[in-house]
């Protein structure tokens, strides 16, 4: 795949120098083979290491707007009056007019309780360390866990997708087409089965332009395969395959195993759709109605202890009451977007 402008700058800077330890890194290696990053290790190294510069330069610069003298922010905050001393200085220039007047250009005209604002301490110290260390630390540890976090995404794609793979290569079998053919058109359904089919290119591509035998590309696919799943499949395959045993069979075996394995899935979804649909009738209908009329009684019976003001009132029912509705609405969303295909 193409460079974007960013990874040759990248590149540029520190990919010579990368080369080798990359290159020697296996796990690095494997987890960019598995998350489908099309780059090499030392451009990946390269961009998370500049990236990660980048992000701490940026980081500091904006702890050094704070601390810079006479200009910076804290300079700037510790430069305007305490509110607190507003008002005695405000009659203190009632009362004293003429020393106001030879004041003019004295901060605060001279008044004896004027006092300036005073910068938090436990700030002074926050900022840098959040700034200068804790910023840079987790930038690079997040820009260093890409390809393990896509790596995983991939694999629970995979597995969502594998028991409708696997019943078309039993579907495939059936017409006796033979494994290359299964493979190839696998690699053409890209829009129907997903990231399998991207893993049945690669098979296809290692066989038809590598020069690599069946077995060979096969096992060079389990090394590559994000998900456990797709392991067991291809594993599978090159024991069957190895041992003289029936494709055939194997495909529809497979295909049984996964649609179970997907059945099961899909239940505990819908046990656990069923079970947020209970608690949303009992927590967002049930118990608002029983609230509100709570609410109004209290609002007008007066006693210690069961006093409430109408501000709480209103924030309760306008607030709290929908809030409890956007919940139940994302969880509902994030879970379908799991199973979304």
């Amino acid at each position: 795949m193409d460079l974007t402008k960013w990874q040759i700058f990248c590149h540029r800077i520190l990919g010579r120098s990368l080369k080798k330890k990359a290159r020697a890194d296996v796990s690095l290696n494997k987890q960019l083979e598995q998350a489908g990053i099309n780059i090499m290790p030392e451009v990946y190294l390269a961009v998370n290491i500049v990236t990660t510069i980048a992000v701490s330069l940026i980081s500091i610069a904006i702890v050094a707007i704070f601390f810079v003298p006479e200009i910076g922010i804290i300079a700037f905050w510790e430069s305007l009056q305490d509110p607190l001393s507003k008002e005695p200085c405000r009659i203190w220039e009632y009362w004293n007019k003429d020393i106001v007047a030879q004041n003019q250009d004295v901060v605060g005209h001279g008044c004896p309780d004027y006092e300036s604002r005073v910068f938090p301490p436990a700030a002074r110290i926050i900022i840098p360390v959040t700034g200068g260390l804790l910023i840079p630390w987790f930038s690079f540890k997040y820009f260093k866990g890409t390809a393990k976090r896509e790596a995983k995404l991939r694999g629970a794609a995979l597995e969502k997708y594998l028991p409708y793979a696997s019943s078309y290569t039993a579907a495939m079998s059936a017409a006796n087409a033979s494994p290359q053919i299964i493979f190839r058109s696998l690699s053409m359904n890209e829009e129907i089965y997903g990231d399998i089919a991207y893993d049945a290119g690669l098979i296809y591509r290692d066989i038809t332009l590598l020069g690599f035998d069946l077995i060979t590309a096969i096992k060079m696919s389990v090394d590559r395969a994000a998900s456990p799943w797709l392991t067991d499949f291809f594993q599978g395959m090159v024991g069957t395959l190895t041992s003289g045993g029936n494709l055939k069979l194997y495909f529809l075996n497979r295909a049984e195993h996964y649609s179970r394995e997907n059945r099961t899935r899909l239940q505990m979804f819908l046990e656990t759709l069923a079970l947020l649909a209970e608690s949303y009738i009992v927590v967002a209908v049930a118990m608002p109605l029983f609230l509100i009329v709570m609410l109004v009684i209290m609002f007008w019976v007066s006693g210690s202890g069961s006093q409430i003001t109408e501000g709480q009132m209103y924030l309760i029912i306008l607030g709290v009451l929908p809030m409890i509705h956007i919940a139940y609405s994302a969880m509902i969303w994030l879970m379908s977007q799991e199973q979304k295909m």
